[in-house]
């Protein structure tokens, strides 16, 4: 699997073209915007995409999804979870907010759930439930391939805002500890902003979820 880095929007969102080297089909991950620059990056890259992911509703993730569907010829939208479908909804308020002009509300062509599963190229990604930074977000692993992303749920030292009026701080940190870690400390991750990192080294160093703050 090769992927790269795409970052988009006023808020440096990281888009992810992911693909398969050997038949170049792939995704792309939280389009959030800038989705004419996105999809010269996808064909500079020769990728087919056979669908575009998203992992939650916020404007960062999402704003660009619908004219990026147009603009690679109509392939589906995969995810979130129905939870997040009033963020996607608004996302044309939430993009004015943000100065976004562009931000289209969409609809996904089919939502995501615990134990889903989708494919990009040869390689099949489980889906899981994080909530907490959002109620819909999801997260999608490759547990063979050792690889995941996981939009804004952990990052490098720290993990996703909680502060919003759907935030649940508690459930995130369970998403994390029960969902994500038990996985394998040499999975590496994507994340919605930063560098990314592995379960093991947030594990151990995060001073939010990892072992040193739940003794």
């Amino acid at each position: 699997m090769k992927a790269a880095i795409v970052p988009v929007t006023p808020l440096q969102q990281n888009c992810a073209i992911l693909w398969d080297p050997e038949t170049g089909q792939g995704a792309v991950v939280d389009p959030g915007g800038d989705s004419e620059w996105v999809a010269e990056r996808v064909a500079a890259h020769g990728v087919t995409v056979e669908h575009i992911l998203l992992t939650h509703g916020h404007i960062d993730h999402a704003g660009g999804a619908a004219r990026l569907r147009r603009l690679l010829g109509g392939v589906p939208i995969l995810g979130p979870g129905i939870e997040d479908r009033f963020l996607l909804e608004e996302l044309p308020l939430a993009g004015a907010r943000f100065g976004i002009l562009d931000a289209e509300a969409v609809t996904p062509d089919r939502w995501l759930a615990e134990g889903d599963t989708i494919s990009i190229g040869r390689r099949e990604f489980a889906v899981l439930h994080c909530p907490g930074h959002t109620p819909g977000h999801v997260v999608f692993v490759d547990q063979p391939g050792k690889v995941a992303v996981v939009g804004d749920v952990l990052f490098r030292g720290s993990i996703g805002r909680t502060d919003f009026p759907y935030g649940d701080h508690a459930a995130l940190v369970g998403s994390i500890r029960s969902k994500l870690f038990p996985l394998g400390d040499d999975i590496a991750f994507l994340c919605g902003h930063g560098p990314g990192s592995s379960f093991g080294a947030e594990r151990r160093t995060n001073p939010f979820v990892g072992d040193r703050a739940f003794p």
